[in-house]
């Protein structure tokens, strides 16, 4: 660490420190040699922020970096997890990464009169737009296909160039930003309350995980205890959210290889969480559920009864399903070997979620950075190194049988009392805090600094942001009727993603 650095009071549970540009490329070169893994990069006022993760410890750190004339040494240049990031916050911030080869927008599709978060001047406004450039390949008898922005079926917007050769795949490049909400700016200057409910529309399939997320990195800067009762409930929920999107996922991604009798039966019992989600906390996503200083609703005994009858019917329902897949050849002529993504980039990427874990990298945050109530919970964190379709749905049936332990262990030891922190342990004050949540994709990380009671900056970061680019290699070198299949098995958030 550089002699210049200095650390920043009131930054927690983690330290944030202000550094110089030598240390700044040197963490760089740090995440480019994977002695440490990127959680995010993203904008502010007159600065940039950068969190990494020390894997062997794990711990957590936040560094910035101020910006002398909108300028900042790159770190995509050295590590391409960083790319899209830097590429998103230069069209925010106007801020330009040194260095950085790929400058082209992400999330300004050329209508912008200025970067949404600064004063300077940045794009073409009302101007036609020139067409967006994408990556030249070379070769004999190529061709491109064009799929997206608009697709069949009821799904977010998202442009895929795919470049073949016959019916393989030689390169696929993606361009998203179609579902931007402009979310940072929509949470600058907002009351917690309302930020709260932005931050839980992020991406809808995760409200409990975004919320929860949010509502923790507020109560660390504000020093705020949940009570116990209120983390477990937290956790119920989050663990109801998980199930509920690994069913759906392993429906559809058997629906994408022809086998659409096990989206049919998977979706049954996605409904059945569902509507036990909507009988014991009000609302079938559970949103506006998690508050500041706990939940916003309890659970009572018929509830717990309730949840306790969906763990039941899973465990009876669920194991002739993974059977079915098991033993169905056709299906795992489908699932296996296809849409493989190596060890080396989901490590290289920090991917987390199943599409990490289903390639070798072990990480969870609701075990690795242990927070309430799961420092207290029995669970295994499942791993693969096979890295293929079939990984990514074994991963799914294995999370979801932790889950329903989870469950088990929570409402067996469900503690009395309040659900949430009394109102004037609830007061409006200023402070920085960060928090990482585990969603159902993989990790979710939320920082933002309070003044007085109100939003100054938020910045919120989906697992998505580094799954996206791993579909692109994954399916390179299978055949176009594949990538449904793939796509659906990584199930990456477009509006997440675009914020």
């Amino acid at each position: 660490m550089s002699t210049g650095a200095r650390l920043v009071d009131g930054h927690r549970p983690w330290p944030r420190v202000i550094v110089d540009a030598q240390t700044w490329q040197h963490t760089a070169e740090l995440l480019a040699r994977g002695e440490l893994t990127l959680l995010s990069i993203w904008g502010d006022v007159g600065r940039v922020h950068m969190a990494v993760l020390q894997d062997t410890m794990p711990k957590v750190t936040v560094l910035s970096l101020d910006c002398a004339g909108h300028r900042y040494p790159s770190v995509g240049a050295r590590h391409p997890a960083a790319i899209r990031l830097e590429r998103a916050m230069r069209d925010l911030f106007g801020f330009d990464p040194i260095g950085l080869a790929d400058t082209r927008p992400w999330l300004d599709h050329g209508r912008w009169a200025e970067a949404p978060n600064s004063q300077a001047n940045w794009g073409p406004g009302e101007t036609p737009a020139p067409a967006y450039t994408f990556l030249p390949v070379e070769g004999e008898g190529l061709h491109q296909i064009a799929v997206g922005p608009v697709h069949a079926g009821i799904i977010e917007p998202g442009h895929f160039r795919f470049t073949a050769d016959g019916e393989t795949v030689v390169r696929l490049e993606q361009r998203l930003g179609y579902a931007h909400k402009g979310i940072d700016g929509l949470l600058s200057g907002a009351a917690v309350e309302r930020a709260l409910r932005i931050a839980g529309r992020t991406s809808g399939d995760s409200t409990v995980a975004y919320a929860s997320a949010f509502c923790r990195a507020v109560e660390s800067a504000l020093t705020i205890t949940v009570p116990p009762r209120g983390a477990a409930l937290r956790g119920v929920m989050a663990e109801l959210e998980r199930i509920a999107n690994h069913l759906g996922d392993f429906g559809a991604v058997c629906n994408d290889a022809g086998f659409s009798i096990m989206l049919a039966h998977c979706a049954v019992l996605r409904e059945d969480v569902l509507r036990c989600a909507h009988a014991c906390f009000g609302h079938r996503l559970m949103m506006d559920r998690i508050a500041i200083g706990g939940v916003a609703t309890d659970l009572e005994e018929a509830g717990i009864a309730r949840v306790r009858a969906l763990i039941a019917l899973l465990r009876t329902r669920l194991p002739a399903l993974i059977t079915l897949y098991e033993e169905t050849a056709s299906l795992q002529d489908r699932t296996v070997g296809t849409g493989i993504v190596g060890s080396e980039l989901v490590h290289r990427f920090g991917a987390g979620g199943y599409v990490g874990r289903a390639s070798g990298r072990d990480f969870d945050a609701r075990r690795d950075l242990a927070y309430s109530p799961y420092a207290t919970l029995e669970f295994t964190v499942p791993v693969r190194t096979d890295g293929d379709v079939n990984a990514r749905v074994w991963i799914r049936v294995r999370e979801i049988e932790q889950s329903l332990s989870m469950l088990d262990q929570l409402l067996a030891s469900l503690p009395e009392g309040p659900v949430s922190a009394a109102a004037e342990d609830r007061a409006s004050g200023s402070g920085e805090g960060i928090a990482l949540v585990e969603a159902f994709r993989g990790d979710v990380l939320v920082w933002l600094r309070l003044h007085d009671g109100r939003i100054d900056r938020c910045h919120l970061r989906d697992a998505s942001w580094f799954q996206w680019p791993l579909l692109e290699a994954a399916i390179e070198g299978n055949i176009v009727a594949d990538f449904p299949l793939c796509n659906k098995s990584f199930n990456c958030s477009y509006s997440g993603h675009d914020l």
